[in-house]
């Protein structure tokens, strides 16, 4: 029951992700990080098979690290998501990774961007996004209260609305998400919505250091 969602603002990107590693029925945890960060002011979030996920998603990371240290110039955020589209595609005729993504950066010359990129290689700019059966809930909250130039509370106080939204609908909803949001100042880590937290599991006393 995976939930990835965006959207853009005033002069920021938001990027929200459910933090639920699950296998089947299984869930093996609840705080999974499924936003990586691309380099300094770019995020990419994903949702999908757990393999395909963190293999595709640390394979664009280290080749956008890799055009940055060859040309001495980091890819702008459009470059990133048509780079990264061009692998799905490529790979979608031999190996195709069952892998969502949503691609968000701040460029200098042209501000904030977010791109919807699909398990089929489709690409989108977009001001709102999502992927998920979480979609479902927060396309129709982001539709119904996005507007254009949102400032960074009120973005927050939308994605807030989602989360509620998605843990009050949802038959099996994810417990926690992680916020992250990208500005002229960098990708950065904002905040966490949890209502689970995982606890180490206890020893026995026999085996107690």
């Amino acid at each position: 029951m995976e939930c990835v969602f965006g959207l853009v603002g005033s002069d920021f990107v938001i990027v929200v992700a459910d933090a639920s590693a699950v296998n089947s029925i299984l869930v093996h945890k609840t705080n999974e990080d499924k936003i990586m960060k691309l380099d300094s002011h770019k995020l990419i979030a994903a949702s999908g098979e757990s393999g395909d996920r963190v293999q595709f998603t640390e394979f664009i990371q280290k080749n956008v690290a890799l055009y940055h240290f060859r040309n001495g110039i980091p890819l702008t955020t459009a470059a990133a998501a048509n780079f990264t589209r061009g692998e799905l595609a490529t790979a979608l005729r031999k190996n195709p990774y069952m892998v969502n993504i949503l691609l968000a950066g701040f460029d200098r010359e042209t501000g904030p961007s977010l791109y919807y990129i699909d398990y089929i290689a489709t690409l989108h700019k977009v001001d709102k996004g999502a992927f998920g059966y979480g979609s479902f809930f927060c396309l129709s909250m982001m539709d119904r209260h996005y507007h254009s130039g949102m400032s960074v509370e009120e973005a927050v106080e939308l994605v807030d609305k989602c989360i509620m939204e998605i843990r009050s609908r949802l038959v099996v909803a994810p417990p926690n998400f992680v916020i992250k949001i990208i500005d002229r100042d960098g990708a950065r880590e904002y905040a966490w919505r949890e209502s689970v937290k995982d606890t180490p599991a206890a020893q026995p006393e026999g085996l107690a250091v």
